[in-house]
Protein backbone atom coordinates (compact mmCIF):
# COMPACT_ATOMS: atom_id res chain seq x y z
CA UNK A 1 0.00 0.00 0.00
CA UNK A 2 0.83 3.67 -0.31
CA UNK A 3 0.76 4.28 3.23
CA UNK A 4 3.77 1.26 3.56
CA UNK A 5 5.51 2.47 0.61
CA UNK A 6 5.86 5.74 2.55
CA UNK A 7 6.80 4.62 5.75
CA UNK A 8 9.81 2.33 4.33
CA UNK A 9 11.00 5.60 2.62
CA UNK A 10 10.98 7.35 5.88
CA UNK A 11 8.02 9.85 4.76
CA UNK A 12 6.60 11.59 7.51
CA UNK A 13 3.20 13.46 8.27
CA UNK A 14 5.00 16.35 8.88
CA UNK A 15 6.66 16.68 5.23
CA UNK A 16 3.40 15.76 4.13
CA UNK A 17 1.91 18.64 5.40
CA UNK A 18 4.51 20.72 5.57
CA UNK A 19 6.37 20.18 2.72
CA UNK A 20 4.43 18.46 -0.30
CA UNK A 21 1.29 20.25 0.42
CA UNK A 22 2.68 23.75 -0.55
CA UNK A 23 4.63 22.56 -3.15
CA UNK A 24 1.19 21.02 -4.53
CA UNK A 25 -1.46 24.32 -4.03
CA UNK A 26 1.38 27.18 -4.84
CA UNK A 27 3.64 25.31 -7.36
CA UNK A 28 6.85 26.39 -5.14
CA UNK A 29 8.57 25.73 -1.57
CA UNK A 30 6.85 26.71 1.65
CA UNK A 31 7.91 29.85 3.19
CA UNK A 32 9.34 29.70 6.58
CA UNK A 33 12.05 31.79 8.69
CA UNK A 34 15.48 30.72 8.49
CA UNK A 35 15.93 29.45 11.96
CA UNK A 36 16.12 25.38 11.82
CA UNK A 37 16.26 24.17 15.92
CA UNK A 38 16.72 20.64 15.13
CA UNK A 39 20.10 18.58 15.41
CA UNK A 40 22.32 18.03 12.73
CA UNK A 41 21.93 14.97 11.15
CA UNK A 42 25.01 13.02 12.75
CA UNK A 43 23.95 14.22 16.31
CA UNK A 44 19.76 13.29 16.19
CA UNK A 45 18.34 9.96 18.13
CA UNK A 46 15.92 10.06 15.10
CA UNK A 47 17.02 8.39 11.83
CA UNK A 48 17.14 10.68 9.03
CA UNK A 49 18.06 10.22 5.69
CA UNK A 50 21.24 10.30 3.79
CA UNK A 51 20.63 13.42 2.21
CA UNK A 52 20.30 14.76 6.02
CA UNK A 53 24.06 14.84 6.13
CA UNK A 54 24.84 16.82 3.28
CA UNK A 55 22.90 20.41 4.14
CA UNK A 56 25.04 23.40 4.69
CA UNK A 57 24.30 25.95 6.89
CA UNK A 58 24.91 29.71 5.79
CA UNK A 59 24.34 33.22 5.93
CA UNK A 60 21.50 34.79 3.75
CA UNK A 61 23.07 38.01 2.07
CA UNK A 62 20.86 40.02 -0.29
CA UNK A 63 23.28 39.78 -3.65
CA UNK A 64 23.94 35.73 -5.07
CA UNK A 65 26.15 35.48 -7.74
CA UNK A 66 22.98 35.05 -9.47
CA UNK A 67 19.29 35.86 -9.36
CA UNK A 68 17.25 33.46 -10.90
CA UNK A 69 14.56 36.02 -11.70
CA UNK A 70 16.34 38.54 -12.79
CA UNK A 71 18.68 36.48 -14.98
CA UNK A 72 16.32 34.05 -16.30
CA UNK A 73 17.50 34.15 -19.61
CA UNK A 74 21.16 32.65 -18.78
CA UNK A 75 19.57 29.82 -16.26
CA UNK A 76 18.64 26.76 -17.52
CA UNK A 77 17.26 23.46 -16.52
CA UNK A 78 18.03 22.13 -19.81
CA UNK A 79 19.49 18.18 -19.80
CA UNK A 80 21.09 15.60 -22.56
CA UNK A 81 21.01 12.35 -21.53
CA UNK A 82 23.02 9.58 -23.57
CA UNK A 83 26.34 9.22 -24.85
CA UNK A 84 28.69 11.89 -24.41
CA UNK A 85 31.53 12.29 -27.70
CA UNK A 86 34.88 14.24 -26.98
CA UNK A 87 34.42 18.13 -26.82
CA UNK A 88 36.47 18.80 -29.25
CA UNK A 89 34.17 16.20 -32.07
CA UNK A 90 32.07 16.91 -34.69
CA UNK A 91 29.61 15.24 -37.01
CA UNK A 92 26.05 13.92 -36.52
CA UNK A 93 26.88 11.53 -33.71
CA UNK A 94 27.51 14.51 -31.29
CA UNK A 95 23.89 15.29 -31.13
CA UNK A 96 22.78 12.03 -30.68
CA UNK A 97 21.77 12.96 -26.87
CA UNK A 98 18.02 13.75 -25.62
CA UNK A 99 17.29 16.69 -24.63
CA UNK A 100 15.27 17.44 -21.63
CA UNK A 101 13.90 20.30 -20.58
CA UNK A 102 14.77 19.81 -16.95
CA UNK A 103 16.05 16.52 -14.60
CA UNK A 104 12.67 16.87 -12.72
CA UNK A 105 10.73 13.35 -14.79
CA UNK A 106 7.68 12.20 -14.24
CA UNK A 107 6.30 8.36 -13.93
CA UNK A 108 4.47 8.99 -17.15
CA UNK A 109 8.19 10.32 -18.50
CA UNK A 110 10.04 6.77 -17.28
CA UNK A 111 7.22 4.96 -19.14
CA UNK A 112 7.82 6.95 -21.87
CA UNK A 113 11.34 6.36 -21.68
CA UNK A 114 11.43 3.14 -21.46
CA UNK A 115 9.35 2.73 -24.53
CA UNK A 116 11.90 4.86 -26.34
CA UNK A 117 12.96 2.22 -28.95
CA UNK A 118 9.33 2.29 -30.29
CA UNK A 119 9.66 6.12 -30.70
CA UNK A 120 12.58 6.39 -32.67
CA UNK A 121 14.19 5.06 -36.11
CA UNK A 122 16.03 1.62 -36.01
CA UNK A 123 19.26 3.24 -36.78
CA UNK A 124 18.82 5.65 -33.93
CA UNK A 125 17.43 3.12 -31.30
CA UNK A 126 20.55 1.42 -30.71
CA UNK A 127 22.12 4.84 -29.55
CA UNK A 128 20.15 4.95 -26.05
CA UNK A 129 20.01 1.49 -24.92
CA UNK A 130 18.33 1.56 -21.28
CA UNK A 131 19.18 -0.60 -18.29
CA UNK A 132 17.72 -1.07 -15.38
CA UNK A 133 19.48 -1.52 -12.19
CA UNK A 134 18.23 -2.67 -9.06
CA UNK A 135 19.13 -0.98 -5.76
CA UNK A 136 17.46 -3.09 -3.02
CA UNK A 137 19.26 -5.54 -1.21
CA UNK A 138 18.00 -8.95 0.70
CA UNK A 139 17.04 -7.47 4.29
CA UNK A 140 18.08 -10.83 5.47
CA UNK A 141 22.07 -10.39 4.82
CA UNK A 142 21.71 -7.59 7.50
CA UNK A 143 23.96 -4.46 8.14
CA UNK A 144 27.03 -6.13 6.29
CA UNK A 145 25.21 -6.68 2.65
CA UNK A 146 24.62 -2.98 2.26
CA UNK A 147 28.31 -2.54 1.02
CA UNK A 148 28.27 -6.17 -0.97
CA UNK A 149 24.97 -4.94 -2.09
CA UNK A 150 26.85 -1.57 -3.64
CA UNK A 151 29.55 -3.36 -4.74
CA UNK A 152 27.39 -5.79 -7.22
CA UNK A 153 25.45 -2.71 -8.20
CA UNK A 154 28.73 -0.63 -9.36
CA UNK A 155 29.75 -4.16 -11.06
CA UNK A 156 26.91 -4.11 -13.34
CA UNK A 157 26.72 -0.49 -14.20
CA UNK A 158 30.05 -1.04 -15.52
CA UNK A 159 29.17 -3.80 -17.42
CA UNK A 160 26.15 -2.18 -18.88
CA UNK A 161 28.25 0.37 -20.06
CA UNK A 162 30.84 -1.53 -21.56
CA UNK A 163 28.07 -3.47 -23.27
CA UNK A 164 26.50 -0.56 -25.02
CA UNK A 165 23.90 0.73 -22.56
CA UNK A 166 23.79 4.98 -22.47
CA UNK A 167 20.83 5.42 -20.00
CA UNK A 168 21.49 3.64 -16.53
CA UNK A 169 18.16 3.65 -14.35
CA UNK A 170 19.13 3.00 -10.56
CA UNK A 171 15.67 1.78 -9.02
CA UNK A 172 15.11 1.06 -5.87
CA UNK A 173 10.86 -0.22 -6.82
CA UNK A 174 12.08 -3.53 -5.50
CA UNK A 175 11.53 -2.33 -1.50
CA UNK A 176 9.31 -4.47 0.07
CA UNK A 177 9.28 -6.43 3.19
CA UNK A 178 12.27 -8.43 2.25
CA UNK A 179 14.07 -6.22 0.22
CA UNK A 180 16.00 -3.17 1.75
CA UNK A 181 17.09 0.00 -0.15
CA UNK A 182 20.44 0.95 -0.84
CA UNK A 183 20.24 4.90 0.06
CA UNK A 184 19.73 6.66 -3.75
CA UNK A 185 22.39 9.30 -2.99
CA UNK A 186 24.75 6.48 -1.94
CA UNK A 187 23.78 4.46 -5.12
CA UNK A 188 24.06 7.05 -7.34
CA UNK A 189 27.45 8.07 -5.87
CA UNK A 190 28.85 5.12 -6.14
CA UNK A 191 27.85 4.60 -9.46
CA UNK A 192 29.34 7.41 -10.80
CA UNK A 193 32.54 7.28 -9.03
CA UNK A 194 32.81 3.75 -10.63
CA UNK A 195 31.96 4.49 -14.08
CA UNK A 196 34.97 6.83 -13.88
CA UNK A 197 37.11 4.57 -12.73
CA UNK A 198 36.56 2.61 -15.12
CA UNK A 199 36.78 5.39 -17.84
CA UNK A 200 33.48 5.35 -19.16
CA UNK A 201 31.33 7.91 -17.51
CA UNK A 202 30.95 9.60 -20.70
CA UNK A 203 29.21 6.91 -22.53
CA UNK A 204 26.35 6.72 -19.92
CA UNK A 205 23.94 8.75 -18.48
CA UNK A 206 22.96 8.05 -14.86
CA UNK A 207 19.00 8.57 -13.75
CA UNK A 208 17.70 7.89 -10.12
CA UNK A 209 14.59 6.18 -9.97
CA UNK A 210 13.68 6.84 -6.30
CA UNK A 211 11.03 6.87 -3.53
CA UNK A 212 13.43 8.75 -1.21
CA UNK A 213 13.60 12.34 -3.02
CA UNK A 214 10.71 14.60 -2.21
CA UNK A 215 11.95 17.92 -1.71
CA UNK A 216 14.37 20.36 -3.49
CA UNK A 217 17.54 19.38 -1.24
CA UNK A 218 17.06 15.68 -2.07
CA UNK A 219 17.33 16.13 -6.00
CA UNK A 220 19.67 18.70 -5.57
CA UNK A 221 22.16 16.07 -3.85
CA UNK A 222 21.13 13.56 -6.29
CA UNK A 223 22.15 15.60 -9.34
CA UNK A 224 25.35 17.39 -7.46
CA UNK A 225 26.72 13.48 -6.77
CA UNK A 226 26.14 12.39 -10.46
CA UNK A 227 22.27 12.03 -11.32
CA UNK A 228 21.45 13.36 -14.55
CA UNK A 229 17.49 13.20 -14.00
CA UNK A 230 15.42 12.17 -11.21
CA UNK A 231 12.13 10.25 -10.87
CA UNK A 232 10.58 11.12 -7.42
CA UNK A 233 7.77 8.32 -8.02
CA UNK A 234 6.83 7.78 -4.57
CA UNK A 235 6.35 11.57 -3.93
CA UNK A 236 4.26 11.41 -7.26
CA UNK A 237 2.50 8.79 -6.13
CA UNK A 238 1.55 10.77 -2.95
CA UNK A 239 0.60 14.02 -4.56
CA UNK A 240 -2.03 11.54 -6.67
CA UNK A 241 -3.05 10.24 -3.67
CA UNK A 242 -3.76 13.63 -1.85
CA UNK A 243 -5.42 14.95 -4.69
CA UNK A 244 -7.54 11.87 -5.00
CA UNK A 245 -8.94 10.94 -1.14
CA UNK A 246 -7.58 14.04 0.46
CA UNK A 247 -10.33 16.91 -1.25
CA UNK A 248 -9.07 19.48 0.52
CA UNK A 249 -6.88 21.58 -1.61
CA UNK A 250 -9.16 23.79 -3.11
CA UNK A 251 -11.35 23.75 -6.16
CA UNK A 252 -9.85 23.10 -9.89
CA UNK A 253 -6.84 21.44 -8.62
CA UNK A 254 -6.85 18.22 -10.44
CA UNK A 255 -4.23 15.51 -10.61
CA UNK A 256 -2.36 16.76 -13.93
CA UNK A 257 -2.27 20.29 -12.29
CA UNK A 258 -0.69 19.12 -8.81
CA UNK A 259 1.92 17.29 -9.86
CA UNK A 260 2.79 20.40 -12.79
CA UNK A 261 2.49 22.14 -9.62
CA UNK A 262 4.98 19.60 -7.51
CA UNK A 263 7.45 19.59 -10.66
CA UNK A 264 7.55 23.09 -11.14
CA UNK A 265 8.11 23.88 -7.23
CA UNK A 266 10.96 21.48 -7.65
CA UNK A 267 12.73 23.15 -10.60
CA UNK A 268 11.95 26.56 -8.91
CA UNK A 269 14.10 25.21 -5.67
CA UNK A 270 16.53 23.88 -8.20
CA UNK A 271 17.14 27.23 -9.78
CA UNK A 272 17.45 28.78 -6.39
CA UNK A 273 19.92 26.93 -5.19
CA UNK A 274 22.05 27.06 -8.65
CA UNK A 275 22.01 30.81 -7.85
CA UNK A 276 23.72 30.88 -4.53
CA UNK A 277 26.42 28.79 -5.95
CA UNK A 278 26.58 30.32 -9.41
CA UNK A 279 26.07 27.30 -11.40
CA UNK A 280 23.74 29.31 -14.70
CA UNK A 281 22.92 25.56 -15.86
CA UNK A 282 22.67 21.85 -14.67
CA UNK A 283 23.97 20.34 -18.19
CA UNK A 284 27.19 22.78 -17.66
CA UNK A 285 27.93 21.56 -14.33
CA UNK A 286 26.92 17.59 -14.77
CA UNK A 287 29.50 17.76 -17.92
CA UNK A 288 32.05 18.92 -15.77
CA UNK A 289 31.40 16.03 -13.62
CA UNK A 290 31.91 13.96 -16.32
CA UNK A 291 34.38 14.93 -18.52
Amino acid sequence: SLLAQQAAFGYTSEELVLVLRPMVEAGAEAIGSMGDDTPAAAFSDKPRPLFGYFRQRFAEVTNPPIDPLREAQVMSLGQRLGRRTSILGRGPEVARLLELSSPVLTNEHMAILRELHYYLPPGQAEDFRIVTLDTTWPAAEGIGGLEAAVERVCAAAVEAVKAGASLLILSDRAVDPRRALIPSLLATSAVHQRLIQAGVRNHASLIAETGEARDVHHVATLVGYGASAVNPWLALQTVVDEVQTAGRHGEGLTVEVAIENYCKALEKGLLKIMSKMGIATVDSYCGAQIF
